[in-house]
């Protein structure tokens, strides 16, 4: 049996114990959303979804370079901290949903991306990504963010400690990074990258920052980074079922540097949810059927299909959402809706609050 081969095997083996069982989940946030900031709210949220068959919690956890608990790694999210952080809304939606027989797996969402006027960013300039310009911005959602270097030894310490944190204060049944634990492809012109690719290779980095070998270095070390996260779990005897949230491949590869389909062969993930917001059901369609999502499929690996239930003012009608979670299904697929709000909550949209609860208890009804 050759290697490749091997690991193939391997990866279907252990995957295997897991269960091809659909999971139906929901994200969690606290922007747009006064979830996080009342007690009772989040008990009532647990509830209807626990109602609405619902088997998946994925509360975001790290968001705008804060956290919600008292970290030593980043500051506390300023509504929280007004609010009281005594509500602590993270263990507050584990202790009720595991009340429940609901799952909770922390979403890391910012990942290695921090907003440019970040704390961390000023005290540590050196830690940083830059592009061949000079600059470390990159604008997303109209915002300038900066992106910390995932081959600088203390970024990883700080990450690492940030995951171990929140996975050590309250049950969780695993963890969720998504596309921004990632190395945007332009960046990696900053001193510190530049010096440490020169003495590893001999010359410094191509100017060209689509040079597949240069690509092929910095992928490497975001690697290394899942690598080393993953040993950290295990050391501290932690849950160390991981899940990805990516964009489709081809995407998730050329402007992010993440190679999932390298990522699930080499064990490091466990979970696949692809973010699928196409807006017409050909679209959605014809991204569930890419290539790198049907090898994984044939792998064994579980894959979870991101798609929208609702945000700011874009709400996908129920009858589309049926049809999206058909054609998940039909492919092995289980849904997780982004996001929370968008449900029956604050962004119902016309359809309204009772109409759509009532409609996604039927679509968790029909779970497999």
């Amino acid at each position: 049996m050759g290697a490749a081969s091997a690991q193939f095997s391997s990866l279907k083996s252990r995957l295997a114990s897991v269960g091809r069982k659909e999971s139906l989940g929901v994200w969690l946030t606290n922007s747009p959303s006064p979830l996080y900031y009342d007690r009772r709210r989040l008990a009532d949220a647990v509830k209807e979804l626990q109602q609405a068959g619902f088997t998946t919690l994925y509360p975001n956890v790290w968001s705008r370079g804060t956290t919600f608990h008292r970290s030593r790694f980043a500051p506390v999210e300023p509504a929280l901290a007004a609010a009281g952080i005594a509500i602590d809304p993270i263990c507050t939606l584990s202790n009720e949903a595991h009340a429940r027989d609901l799952r909770v797996i922390p979403w890391f969402e910012y990942g290695l991306m921090e907003p440019a006027d970040a704390a961390v960013v000023k005290e540590h300039p050196e830690w940083v990504l830059q592009k061949a310009d000079g600059s470390p911005i990159t604008m997303l959602h109209n915002k300038p963010m900066v992106w910390l270097n995932p081959a600088h030894p203390q970024v990883r310490e700080r990450f690492i400690g940030l995951v171990l944190e929140v996975m050590q204060r309250c049950r969780m049944d695993g963890l969720q990074l998504d596309d921004h634990f990632a190395w945007p492809v332009e960046l990696g012109y900053d001193p510190y990258t530049v010096a440490l690719y020169t003495r590893e290779t001999g010359a410094p980095p191509p100017r060209d920052h689509t040079n597949r070998a240069w690509m092929t270095w910095r992928r490497r070390k975001l690697t290394g980074l899942l690598r080393e996260l993953r040993a950290s779990l295990e050391k501290q005897a932690l849950p160390q079922r991981i899940s990805l949230s990516p964009g489709p491949f081809r995407f998730a590869y050329n402007h992010w540097l993440q190679d999932w389909e390298l990522w699930a062969v080499g064990e490091l993930i466990d979970d696949l949810v692809v973010q699928n917001y196409a807006y017409s059901l050909k679209g959605f369609a014809r991204d569930l059927d890419q290539p790198a999502l049907r090898k994984a499929r044939d792998w064994g690996l579980p894959v979870q299909i991101g798609v929208l239930a609702g945000f700011g003012k874009r709400t996908t009608p129920i009858p589309v959402l049926r049809e999206k979670v058909r054609l998940a299904r039909e492919r092995g697929h289980g849904v997780i809706f982004f996001y929370w709000e968008g449900l029956w909550g604050e962004h119902a949209g016309e359809e309204g609050p009772a109409f759509r609860r009532a409609a996604f208890q039927a679509l968790g009804a029909a779970s497999p």
